[in-house]
């Protein structure tokens, strides 16, 4: 069996060398001539996987994206070929969840308010919006979910329109591309949708950079107008829109999903869906191949609740130097690159913390180990 495999899924040796031969390639530059052999092909979001690529290729048994999301792929073809596809559907929702948190943390530092008194309103409740959701219910953030196709199918959660979304103090953009239909999300938020947002809100897109519409964001920034940004993804990846750069808060090259972790359980999902399809027994697991973390956090101890939390979030993860590193390094290297040589980022669980530590009831909802 020859499997072809994007070089950044990390841990792809230690979980599939049993399989076969391991072919591995850069993913935005694979051809078809490249993998017309594949029997198994493992990507990323950054391969479009469609008839173009595969028209060379008669084995094709297995396509698997390591990643939630799956609009790169064509499931279409896929099915009328027999080839059977998986995603990793969560993988990387809990790093996505503490990417937003940590942006909180930072802009409450900027902006000094209190968390507590403001409303976030979180469009998209799947994997990724629940895992957010779960952490404003642990540190009590007051949070609406907007998702119509979620409603629809009977989700029992309360649910809140876009146009209540759009008055909350903060907004978290965590839904897939679609571009037809009533709810469709590609460009999303236009220009009139955008005008509507005042200078006070906070508007974070960690999800897909085609839900924003960049250059009407731009016009209106220029204009000194609309909330405070925080992108992670943009239009027209890898080719950024630079100009908006400044005029944002944070900015971070499509990496809200890269803790070790959250790229790790993708690359286990993957595994387990093989495995299952070859009839063979799951006997490898992704904490046999987690380094230990060598996290070092300070001894700052508060009665005050989000000044104790920001600094544990920070001690594991803060955002500031994942947006110094994109703006100083983007126009020096290039956006894949940033993303192929992303430093080492571990989730809040891996930082092991004593039940003395102040609020370890909070820190251990919001995912820290806290010790006993």
């Amino acid at each position: 069996m020859k499997i072809f495999y994007d070089e950044n899924i990390p841990y792809a040796k230690e979980f599939f060398s049993d399989f076969g031969e391991l072919v591995p390639f850069a993913g935005r530059e694979l051809s078809a001539e490249q993998i017309k052999e594949a029997d198994v092909l493992l990507v990323r979001s950054i391969t479009k996987v469609n008839e173009q690529l595969l028209h060379l290729n008669t084995s094709l048994k297995f396509v698997g994206t390591a990643t939630i999301g799956f609009d790169h792929v064509d499931q279409n073809y896929l099915k009328q070929r027999g080839v059977v596809f998986t995603n990793a559907p969560g993988c990387n929702a809990i790093s996505v969840a503490e990417y937003v948190l940590s942006a909180l943390m930072v802009m409450v530092e900027r902006l000094d308010f209190d968390l507590k008194t403001k409303t976030i309103g979180i469009v998209g409740a799947g994997n990724t919006g629940t895992r957010l959701s779960e952490k404003l219910d642990a540190f009590g953030i007051n949070y609406l979910l907007c998702d119509p196709l979620l409603e629809k199918a009977g989700d029992s959660r309360t649910f809140s329109s876009l146009k209540e979304i759009l008055g909350c103090d903060i907004i978290s953009l965590h839904v897939p591309i679609t571009q037809k239909g009533d709810h469709r999300t590609f460009h999303m938020f236009d220009d009139l949708l955008l005008s509507e947002l005042s200078n006070q809100q906070i508007l974070i897109n960690s999800c897909r950079g085609e839900v924003i519409n960049n250059q009407a964001l731009l016009q209106l920034k220029k204009s000194q107008k609309g909330p405070h940004i925080i992108l992670d993804v943009w239009e027209n990846e890898p080719n950024v829109l630079t100009e908006l750069i400044p005029y944002c808060e944070i900015t971070t090259a499509h990496i809200a999903g890269y803790s070790l972790e959250g790229k790790a359980r993708g690359t286990e999902m993957l595994y387990q869906a093989l495995s299952k399809l070859v009839n063979k027994p799951i006997e490898k697991q992704l904490e046999q191949f987690l380094p230990k973390a060598e996290i070092e956090y300070g001894n700052q101890h508060s009665q005050n609740e989000l000044f104790s939390v920001k600094q544990r979030v920070f001690d594991v993860y803060d955002v500031r130097r994942d947006d110094k590193i994109f703006r100083e390094q983007l126009n020096i290297k290039s956006f894949d690159y940033l993303r192929k040589n992303y430093p080492v980022r571990r989730e809040f669980s891996a930082l092991e913390l004593s039940v003395q530590q102040c609020w370890p009831d909070t820190l251990k909802n919001l995912g820290f180990n806290v010790k006993d």
